[in-house]
């Protein structure tokens, strides 16, 4: 009976509510406009210290909406764990929702809202810390909607409501009462859906039972029983008509809530969803909630949202199948712990569409798609993914930075570190029961790849994560004509001052008369590094990483001369020396630095200027090795200091 009574209210709650302003969604087919559109510039929410002392472990959520109505009225049972004493407990909730009553086991509870977007309820006796105890709220009201939308209402087809909430980053609060930080997952939920019998509701987790109920409605019960973040939380309903993909060889479904106007296009274009579900599968691990399903809705955004179990869907091209499905194991199984560390959430979800397309559509095509985002990723000369500002929704979700050279970090660390160790770091990472169905931070994916690559990453991720910008390479090369051994010397040069140097492995590719071909991995850890590589074939052309492996632009490979033709342009004397060592240059060869080294290999002097005297007062006597670098090579002499 109070099942009864509770939707009774809930449903009259609706009677007077005004109709919203309809949005217009702008149809955007990159990813990186799509998850972009109607962000917010700044939000004011920075995480609540007063949330800090409970956890959740359940919600009961009843909600009655109506798609042709900008309201909701709603009715959260929240179930915790107290982690202190506690004399109140506060919950996130947008001050312009409105609680009508707060009750603990039937008993009325005083609370109150204030501008901070809090709900305070107070305990008539202190609540013992590790003690699970209840509390209930009843709402209602027209929500302000923040960031991608959190709470919308359109029109599709011939003009019928559609209803959908996207709660990302900071929405959830925004219409019902949570805990809206990164702070903690709810156990598990139930999600009660009151609406006009002509819609259909899709939500999170198992659908277990579609109720009609009084006055032309029916309840829709969802259940979700793996821990999930309040942004996560999701509800939509239209008029949807629904069908089903089966994975192959797997024992749940993909279920499809879709536009009735556009199933049949949609049900072709589905399709693929199997075959990403069991590539992905193969490469990381089986999929995470497969004792629930997974599904999509379709929704009046020009983008995606991956609600833990039913993704959100604004078009339904491959690349966003893809990246959305891909969250379910990075973002919702392991979830970033800060806006800070949203790329462990969006540059792995944009990667892995990059790994569709270089497992379905071949090399070539995975190649193009790096050469797009690394031409996207250095259009401009700064930035850095980790996200130093949490308070922008257009910095979290910047598409060149968080998506993209996120994207490319990924690859990065893949190539420096091979696919058996990158993969197995990243399946580890997935597994670990400290990150499963909870929060990771950057920190925990380097650790992970450094344990199972047994390589220490801190520079790299100074470098490439933390760091802005990208290197500029250029490669002075030559080949001796006797023995074929190519000489290449690699300089590099930053866009970006945050950045002294970008070690990382460059790959080199050298090419033949005859189309020979080999591709060199040189382990660039300095400036000016040398490399001394046999071939068996004579080169007609270096090219620094022509299959984008690496973020770098402006790369240039350049003849020099060869160690016989400097040695022709460049001469030195007297030799035996005692004072003053000159070099006698012909040409258009100029001298870039001057070392000089003791039988020991010790550096005795070094010299970076044009000039062609060098004093060798204080030099000791004996045989000394003299490196002279141009710009077209570097020779090596011996001279003996009398």
């Amino acid at each position: 009976m109070k099942y009864f009574l509770r939707f009774v209210l809930l449903l009259f709650s609706l009677s007077g509510f005004a109709q919203q302003d309809l949005f217009n969604f702008d149809y955007l087919n990159e990813i990186s406009k799509n998850e972009m559109k109607n962000a917010a510039h700044k939000v004011a929410f920075k995480a609540n210290p007063n949330t800090v002392n409970y956890d959740i472990n359940y919600h009961r959520l009843y909600w009655n909406v109506n798609p042709a109505v900008a309201q909701i009225a709603g009715e959260v049972t929240t179930h915790f764990t107290a982690n202190t004493d506690m004399d109140e407990i506060v919950f996130d909730l947008a001050d312009n929702m409105t609680v009508s009553a707060v009750k603990q086991r039937g008993e009325e509870l005083a609370f109150s809202q204030n501008n901070k977007d809090e709900l305070i309820i107070k305990f008539p006796t202190t609540l013992n810390a590790k003690k699970l105890d209840s509390v209930t709220v009843s709402y209602s009201g027209n929500p302000v909607s923040s960031g991608f939308g959190s709470f919308e209402i359109s029109t599709h087809g011939s003009n019928v409501p559609v209803l959908w909430t996207l709660s990302e980053p900071y929405g959830a609060k925004g219409w019902w009462p949570c805990k809206q930080d990164l702070i903690d997952k709810i156990d598990s939920v139930d999600i009660y859906v009151q609406h006009p019998s002509q819609y259909k509701a899709a939500s999170n987790g198992l659908l277990i039972s579609e109720k009609p109920w009084l006055f032309g409605n029916t309840i829709t019960h969802w259940r979700h029983k793996h821990p999930i973040p309040a942004y996560l939380i999701a509800i939509a309903v239209t008029n949807y008509s629904v069908y089903k993909d089966n994975p192959k060889g797997l024992d749940f479904d993909i279920v499809n809530y879709v536009y009735p106007e556009d199933l049949s296009e949609t049900r072709a274009k589905t399709a693929v969803t199997t075959d990403i579900m069991l590539l992905f599968n193969e490469l990381f691990e089986m999929y995470p909630f497969a004792d629930e399903k997974y599904g999509h809705a379709q929704f009046g955004w020009g983008g995606g949202m991956e609600h833990t179990t039913m993704s959100f869907m604004g078009s339904w091209r491959r690349f966003l199948i893809a990246h959305e499905l891909a969250h379910q194991w990075f973002g919702n199984k392991v979830t970033c712990g800060s806006w800070e560390d949203i790329w462990l959430n969006e540059g792995f979800a944009t990667y892995l569409d990059g790994l569709v397309r270089e497992n379905f559509d071949g090399e070539n095509e995975f190649t193009n798609w790096r050469q797009s985002v690394v031409d996207f990723v250095t259009q401009k000369t700064d930035g850095s993914t980790f996200v130093n500002d949490t308070t922008s929704v257009n910095r979290i979700f910047d598409s060149r930075l968080t998506y993209y050279k996120g994207a490319m970090i990924l690859h990065m660390l893949r190539y420096k570190l091979g696919d058996d160790a990158f993969f197995n770091g990243i399946k580890n990472y997935l597994k670990d029961p400290d990150l499963a169905f909870s929060y990771a931070v950057t920190s925990d994916l380097q650790r992970h790849l450094e344990a199972s690559s047994g390589k220490e990453l801190e520079e790299f991720f100074k470098d490439w994560y933390y760091g802005e910008g990208y290197p500029s390479y250029e490669a002075i090369w030559s080949q001796k004509e006797s023995d074929l051994i190519l000489n290449i010397r690699i300089r590099q040069e930053q866009s970006h001052p945050s950045v002294s140097f970008f070690e990382m492995p460059v790959p080199v590719t050298v090419t033949g008369p005859f189309g020979e071909t080999e591709k060199l991995r040189l382990e660039v850890s300095e400036n000016d590094q040398m490399f001394s590589i046999q071939l068996n074939f004579r080169a007609i052309s270096v090219q620094i990483d022509p299959d984008y492996h690496l973020v770098s632009k402006n790369n240039n490979a350049v003849l020099g001369l060869d160690d016989e033709s400097l040695q022709n342009m460049i001469s030195i004397y007297p030799n035996p020396v005692a004072e003053v060592l000159n070099i006698g240059l012909k040409g258009i060869v100029q001298i870039e630095k001057i070392t000089i080294y003791n039988v020991l290999g010790e550096k005795m002097m070094e010299r970076k200027d044009p000039s062609t005297s060098i004093s060798l007062r204080g030099l000791e006597f004996g045989l000394h090795l003299v490196v002279i670098e141009t710009d077209q090579g570097t020779m090596r002499k011996t001279i003996l200091k009398k």
